[in-house]
């Protein structure tokens, strides 16, 4: 059995409990000195972060050999098209290769908490949300593939990992889960039994 904390990260906070800089930091919102975080989050941006006090567990989410799909909502600069929609679902080059094939679609304005300080709203320039789904975890990936397109991203939020989301908790909140982690022999053995 693992310890699991599933963490809004707000907007300005780093994805690490020290900074020697005076940042904020998990700390300021929780205490778990027994849990890493599996996976980080940009300090730019915001939404779900998993920590765990079990190494085993978090490989399985932060390994990108994993594959997890991690969903995010973009509020991106321009009027998003199609052409731009297809370009992320396809998958594009960056400067360190090709990304994997994604999912993404335009969606209404989502009801999120107002981010403090707010999103510079400029009334001569229209702005877009997509839902953006990836598989990968490169650094700035969702932002350098919304700007490859021709839609820099002006607020990024993360809503899911794998099987967990952030359903009704709001920025600085957590909750916490008891998951049971297969070891490597259960997973043997669950292979055994299925040849």
């Amino acid at each position: 059995m693992a310890r699991l904390i599933l963490f809004n990260k707000p907007f300005n906070v780093l994805s690490q409990f020290t900074d020697d800089r005076g940042r904020a930091t998990l700390a300021d919102y929780l205490s778990a000195p027994d849990c890493r975080v599996a996976g980080r989050l940009d300090y730019d941006s915001e939404g779900l972060l998993l920590l765990t006090d079990n190494g085993h567990l978090q490989q399985q989410i932060a390994n990108p050999e994993n594959r997890k799909w991690k969903t995010y909502l973009a509020q991106v600069e321009g009027d998003l098209d199609d052409g731009a929609l297809k370009q992320l679902a396809k998958g594009l080059t960056l400067k360190d290769g090709p990304t994997m094939p994604a999912r993404a679609r335009r969606v209404p304005p989502p009801l999120l908490w107002e981010r403090n300080p707010p999103v510079r709203a400029r009334k001569t320039v229209p702005d877009s949300w997509l839902e953006l789904s990836i598989r990968e975890g490169r650094n700035r990936q969702v932002r350098r593939m919304t700007a490859a397109v021709g839609f820099p991203t002006l607020r990024l939020v993360r809503t899911t990992i794998g099987q967990w989301s952030l359903e009704d908790l709001r920025p600085g909140q957590y909750r916490e889960l008891i998951v049971h982690v297969p070891t490597t022999s259960t997973k043997r053995a669950a292979s055994r039994r299925k040849r």
